[in-house]
C-alpha cells in the first residue's frame, strides 16, 4: 500500500491538508472573492457599475472553482484531475462553501490520482471519479461541517460582543499567530465567516505579527524586509523563531495588548475576508473600510492607529525591552532573501 500512494503521489499526512491545502485554499480566495471584493469596494466608492454589477458577481461564482484548483495544484493532482476539480470546486460551493469546497477538493484529487492512467479509458474515467468523488462527498458532509463552522464563528463573534475586551485579546492572539505560522489564517477566518467586531480584533492580530516583525527586524533586514513582512507575510521569520522563539513574543504581546483596544475602545470591524489578512496587499484594510461603511476619515484614522501605528510602536518597546536584557540579539530575525 506505501509504495501503491508513493507511486500515484499521494501523501497521508497533516502537513500536505492542514498545511499545504489550506495555503493553496487562501491563494484560490485572493486570486477570486479577494480581488473581486477589492475592484467592487473601488465600484461602489467611484460608481463604476461594470465592477460593482458585471464583474462582482462574476468573481463570487469563481470563487469555489478557484479554490478547487488552487488546491489540486497544491497536491500535484495529474492534469484531468485538475481540470475536472473546477466542477468539484463549482459544485461544492453551493453545498457546502469554502469549506465545503476545500474537503471535496482533497478527497476528489486523491481518488483521482488512484485511477490516473491506470485504464485506456482514462480520459473518461479519471474525470468522472474526480467529479463524482468531490460533489459526493460536498453532499455527504458539506453542509454540516458549514453549519458547524458557522457556528462557531457565531459563537465566537457573539462572545465578542458580550465580552469584547477578554475575546477581544484572545482572537487577536490566536488569529495572529496562525497568520505567522504555516497555515493560512486567511482560509480559516473565511471558514468561520469571521466577521464583526471579532473580525476586527483578528485583523489587529494579524496587523501586529506583520508590522511588528516588519519594524523589529529592520536592524536586520532594512526596506527590503520591512516590506517583504509588512506588506507580504510575517510567516517568514518561521525558520527565525524556531531558532529563538523569544523574538515572537513583542508582535504576540502587542496582539493580546491592542486586541482589545480595537473591541472596546476603536469598535473596529471586518468582513470573513479581510479578518485573517492584516496588512498583506492592504486587504484587510480595504475590507475595514467595506465592514465600517465605507471610506472616511474616521475610519482611516482608526486604521492607521490600530492596524498600524501601534502594532509598530508596541512591538518596537518591548522589542527594545528584550533586547536590553540580551534575549534578542543582531541576526536573530535576519530573512534569507
Amino acid at each position: 500500500m506505501k509504495e501503491f500512494l508513493k507511486r500515484k503521489n499521494i501523501n497521508l499526512s497533516a502537513s500536505t491538508y492542514f498545511i499545504k491545502a489550506l495555503g493553496a485554499m487562501a491563494y484560490g480566495l485572493f486570486a477570486s472573492l479577494l480581488v473581486g471584493t477589492i475592484l467592487n469596494t473601488i465600484g461602489k466608492e467611484f460608481g463604476i457599475s461594470f465592477l460593482t454589477e458585471v464583474l462582482w458577481p462574476i468573481a463570487v461564482k469563481a470563487t469555489g472553482p478557484a479554490i478547487a484548483v488552487s488546491i489540486a495544484y497544491a497536491l500535484e493532482a495529474p492534469d484531468l484531475v485538475l481540470f475536472a476539480s473546477t466542477l468539484v470546486g463549482l459544485g461544492a460551493n453551493d453545498l457546502g462553501g469554502p469549506v465545503g469546497v476545500y474537503i471535496a477538493t482533497i478527497f476528489a484529487v486523491e481518488f483521482g490520482k488512484i485511477v490516473s492512467k491506470e485504464t485506456k479509458l482514462d480520459i473518461i474515467l479519471t474525470p468522472t471519479v474526480t467529479v463524482l468523488v468531490g460533489l459526493g462527498v460536498a453532499g455527504l458532509v458539506g453542509q454540516p461541517i458549514e453549519n458547524f463552522m458557522t457556528f462557531v464563528g457565531q459563537l465566537i463573534m457573539v462572545s465578542t460582543t458580550k465580552e469584547p475586551f477578554l475575546m477581544g485579546a484572545l482572537v487577536s492572539l490566536i488569529v495572529g499567530l496562525a497568520l505567522t505560522l504555516p497555515i493560512s489564517s486567511a482560509a480559516i477566518c473565511m471558514m468561520l465567516s469571521l466577521s464583526g467586531l471579532a473580525g476586527g480584533a483578528a485583523t489587529v492580530g494579524c496587523c501586529c505579527q506583520m508590522v511588528g516583525f516588519a519594524v523589529i527586524s529592520f536592524r536586520d533586514n532594512g526596506l527590503q524586509g520591512l516590506l517583504a513582512q509588512g506588506l507580504g507575510t510575517s510567516m517568514l521569520q518561521m525558520p527565525n523563531i524556531v531558532k529563538n522563539p523569544k523574538i515572537w513574543l513583542p508582535p504576540t504581546l502587542a496582539s493580546i495588548i491592542l486586541g482589545p483596544l480595537a473591541t472596546v475602545a476603536f469598535k473596529m470591524e471586518n468582513t470573513p475576508l479581510g479578518s485573517g489578512m492584516g496588512t498583506s496587499g492592504l486587504v484587510g484594510q480595504i475590507s475595514t473600510f467595506d465592514a465600517m461603511g465605507g471610506f472616511s476619515s474616521d475610519v482611516f484614522i482608526k486604521i492607521i492607529l490600530l492596524q498600524v501605528l501601534l502594532p509598530a510602536l508596541v512591538s518596537y518597546i518591548i522589542y527594545r525591552l528584550m533586547r536590553a536584557k540580551g534575549l534578542i540579539k543582531d541576526g536573530d530575525m535576519k530573512l534569507n532573501f
